[in-house]
């Protein structure tokens, strides 16, 4: 691992403060955390990719299903707050699992966020050369040139690697360049975003909308026990938490905050508050102006689900308009596309830095003090992946999605489960203790490995995707278990190659109560 050099022998300025594994420390406050949160979750980019998906499956309980998707997140997000606040890794989800069951749990904990990561990666890659074509015909009308990101293979995964090395570029210079350009993109994103939803409220208000559309709020929109199957409710809910990845973001980027052990989970917080509020507000407008018919503009039409912003913004913001929110959804994708790979790159790090990986992902950069490696790997595993199932089909992207629901259950409801059994012997000695260590955890963790079990049941069936299958199983179970199945062969082989980690000696199993347990 390389380390700053020390001035007294160089001469040099002062080294930069560090991390104990080498990252730039003290850069990140809870805003600039909750910023890089934000920009990780990517409301523009999510919205236009999950709205239509999820009214396919809720139709107007669209509220009540991202209302449902925020509580088990919301209730997680404080077992993220105490497990940092006790151990601040940048391993996260892994480190903290391992610590509470021990290294066979939290290397596939560990597993499931990078391979969720690569999935979300693939994903944003799709949205953001789509957007980025859009924006081209729109500016210098040339309207052949919208499809050309989604018609032409070769152009469309062209367009993509260059995006991808440009992002895993960035991520490699280190979480300050990221931090200023964050601010940014994010800021134009929510702005756009909040005057496209004034702009269809007022449509709505004057009657100004398509057919099916102009539906007057109803509170039985937040509803969740009415008007929905419990298979409905559960794929509409695997959207919805998928519409919520990304918060921890600021829990990976720990070693690197300001006042690490609170820090991360007040970003943490602030981020998942701060997306509710968005997707609640551009949600119901959306709803209320075209309605969700199958239809013309109606949310429910499969033509324009997997881009739903993409059809409403002339209708909504004029053929002028329209272009700052093809931007805005262009700046979402791309500031997600660049963020994604920080809580992927430092979690490699740390299962390199404890030998559950290749010890060459424990590697720093020595001039931006920054996992580069961890970044390399990331953006070439996401381009082979993206080029693979691009060229498998066009609707497999739309299968990724459903799976990535099933990833973040998996490792979210581990690393909930991970703070009631670390705390064990805490969780009754004060009322913090049992709200914010036991009860919240405990049902995040509940509701997050219910839907888990759930998603892979509703998997097995094609219809709940793209309609793709191999012998008569949906292609999302494939993807979503057979990646996690992946995974466990990838363990077992690391196990033989590299024991070290699986018999203790690099992260132990342990309790806060114990002494200090890593041994380098």
């Amino acid at each position: 691992m390389a380390t700053p050099q020390d001035p007294a022998v160089s001469g040099s300025a002062p080294a930069p403060e560090t991390s104990s594994k080498g990252l730039a420390a003290n850069k990140i406050g809870v805003l600039s955390g909750a910023i890089l949160g934000i920009s990780t979750v990517a409301p523009g980019y999510t919205l236009t990719a999950s709205i239509g998906l999820i009214v396919g499956s809720v139709a107007l309980k669209l509220p009540a299903i991202f209302i449902a998707g925020f509580i088990p997140m919301f209730l997680t997000a404080y077992a993220y707050r105490e497990l940092n606040s006790d151990t601040t890794d940048s391993g996260a989800s892994f480190t903290w699992s391992t610590r509470a069951f021990g290294p066979y749990a939290g290397w596939m904990c560990g597993w499931g966020m990078v391979i969720a990561t690569i999935i979300v990666l693939s994903n944003l890659a799709a949205v953001a050369v789509q957007f980025l074509y859009l924006t081209l015909a729109r500016i210098f009308d040339h309207e052949s040139w919208a499809d050309l990101g989604t018609s032409n293979k070769v152009v469309n995964i062209g367009t993509t690697v260059v995006l991808l090395a440009l992002a895993t570029y960035v991520s490699m210079r280190g979480v300050t360049t990221s931090e200023r350009i964050q601010y940014y993109l994010v800021g134009f994103q929510m702005i756009v975003l909040l005057v496209f939803a004034t702009v269809a409220l007022v449509k709505v208000a004057t009657g100004d909308v398509p057919d099916g559309g102009g539906l007057a709020f109803d509170i039985d929109w937040f509803n969740p026990f009415t008007g929905m199957t419990i298979s409905a409710f559960a794929v509409g809910l695997t959207g919805s938490i998928f519409a919520f990845w990304g918060w921890d973001t600021c829990l990976t980027l720990g070693e690197e905050c300001k006042d690490k052990e609170r820090t991360p989970g007040r970003a943490g917080l602030l981020c998942v508050l701060t997306i509710l509020g968005t997707y609640l507000l551009v949600g119901l407008a959306t709803m209320m102006y075209a309605g969700v018919g199958k239809t013309g503009l109606g949310l429910g039409n499969e033509e324009i689900e997997d881009n739903v912003f993409g059809a409403l913004a002339e209708p909504i913001m004029g053929s002028f308009g329209q272009i700052f929110l093809f931007l805005a959804i262009l700046a979402s994708a791309v500031a997600n596309l660049q963020t994604t790979f920080l809580p992927v790159a430092r979690t490699m790090l740390s299962m390199g830095s404890y030998k559950a990986f290749p010890e060459k992902f424990a590697e720093i950069s020595p001039r931006y003090l920054s996992p580069a490696f961890g970044a390399l790997v990331a953006g070439i595993v996401t381009a082979v992946f993206y080029s693979g199932v691009t060229l498998l089909s066009d609707r497999t992207l739309t299968d990724t999605i459903a799976a990535l629901g099933i990833m973040i259950c998996w490792y979210y409801g581990i690393t909930a489960f991970a703070c009631v059994w670390y705390f064990r012997h805490q969780l009754f000695t004060s009322r913090h203790n049992f709200l914010y260590k036991f009860l919240c955890p405990l049902l995040g963790g509940t509701a997050l490995i219910l839907v888990f079990g759930i998603s892979v049941k509703e998997s097995l069936d094609p219809e709940n995707g793209s309609g793709a299958s191999l012998f008569g199983i949906g292609l999302i179970f494939y993807i979503g278990f057979g990646l996690l199945i992946l995974g466990a062969i990838l363990m077992v082989v690391m196990r033989i190659l590299r024991p070290a980690f699986f018999i203790g000696e690099t992260l132990r199993r342990t309790t806060p109560n114990a002494p200090v347990d890593i041994e380098k």
